[in-house]
């Protein structure tokens, strides 16, 4: 590796990966007699990862795996948890269901229905499919009751967007590849698409996306919103727009600084200062004060412009978002805020 490289950041496995190799691992004990010392699967795009166990338990007609997740170089609140999955004959089929740590989803909106274990699609089938092959191999019927548990799950769940969506009691079991890959902006812009699916199903009229916590505090104050209406927009400004076109809300709202709204007025729908910068020139122009050209960041332009500078901004992501990502059917507005949180421009309000 040369002094101008960079290492290539490690990917690392979901929790539905994890939750499926377990589920192998105890139905060898359950149906084969014999826990080994690690297990290996196949995800749904061939990867063919290995995992070792950290728990082996079993009983009378039961087994218990444990499986630490890895997940690689990103910076996932899961990683090192022990997902923990319990199967247990049954009749009828396969079961799921949440053991500690796992949630339960309350609202409806998501791909899992109301009073189901918050389990996803994929994990689930990659579950059923696991099932199906350890009953062919040892010629058993498959069914069985998957229970799946994460010790110290409810409290890392709370660092998540999950008591937003409506899933109570822990986290959620993920994953449509099996694979973990580093800061992927993906898998945060499907985690506002969900937001919406929530909002839309609960019928609320309003909804809201914020770069920051503090843009967050105060726009929700500002029109007294419910938590789950509060999208998780971050940097994702074009994501949150696109998805809300195709699938709208009667008003949408996005609250930040006067950086991040700048760039959104400037035509950037990913407000990430590593792929996204302010134009000062263009921001001179907008606000019709030829020394911003000059400023070093957006905060001095607004020291130098002031409201009027800020309204300016304001409207321009205004226009924005009703040029590039406008359906008839939504009225947006925009409110900008300082570091303190007073709300220093607004448009379409």
């Amino acid at each position: 590796m040369t002094k101008t490289q960079t290492p290539e950041l490690r990917r690392g496995w979901t929790t539905g990966a994890c939750a499926t190799a377990a589920t192998k691992a105890a139905l060898m004990r359950l149906w084969g007699g014999a826990f080994s010392d690690d297990v290996g699967i196949t995800l749904p795009k061939g990867e063919t990862p290995v995992f070792p166990l950290a728990l082996a338990e079993a009983g009378e007609g039961w087994a218990r795996v444990g499986i630490t997740k890895d997940a690689g170089d990103d910076p996932d609140v899961t990683h090192g948890a022990l997902i923990v999955v319990t199967v247990s004959l049954s009749d009828g089929g396969v079961v799921f269901a949440a053991g500690d740590g796992v949630g339960t989803v309350t609202k409806p909106g998501l791909p899992i229905g109301v009073g189901e274990p918050a389990i996803n699609p994929v994990p689930r089938q990659m579950m059923q499919d696991v099932v199906a092959q350890m009953a062919d191999v040892y010629r058993m019927p498959p069914d069985v009751t998957i229970t799946v548990s994460v010790p110290g799950g409810q409290e890392l769940a709370q660092k998540t967007w999950n008591p937003r969506l409506g899933i109570a009691g822990g986290l959620s079991i993920l994953g449509t590849t099996g694979v973990v890959r580093p800061f992927s902006c993906a898998a945060w812009i499907a985690s506002i698409h969900r937001g919406i699916d929530v909002a839309r199903a609960d019928g609320l009229p309003h909804v809201a996306g914020c770069t920051g916590a503090t843009s967050e505090r105060v726009v929700q104050g500002l029109y007294g919103l419910p938590d789950h209406a509060m999208l998780d927009m971050g940097d994702f400004a074009g994501g949150m727009l696109k998805y809300l076109g195709q699938h709208p809300v009667g008003r949408v709202t996005i609250g930040g600084g006067i950086g991040k709204i700048t760039k959104l007025a400037q035509g950037a729908v990913d407000l990430h200062s590593a792929r996204s910068q302010v134009d000062f020139a263009k921001l001179a122009d907008l606000s019709g004060l030829d020394q911003v050209a000059g400023a070093n960041t957006a905060l001095e332009a607004y020291e130098i412009g002031g409201a009027d500078l800020a309204r300016a901004v304001a409207q321009g992501a205004l226009d924005q978002m009703q040029d590039r990502f406008g359906h008839p059917g939504i009225h947006y507005d925009i409110v900008i805020i300082d570091r303190a949180g007073t709300i220093i421009a607004r448009a379409g309000a």
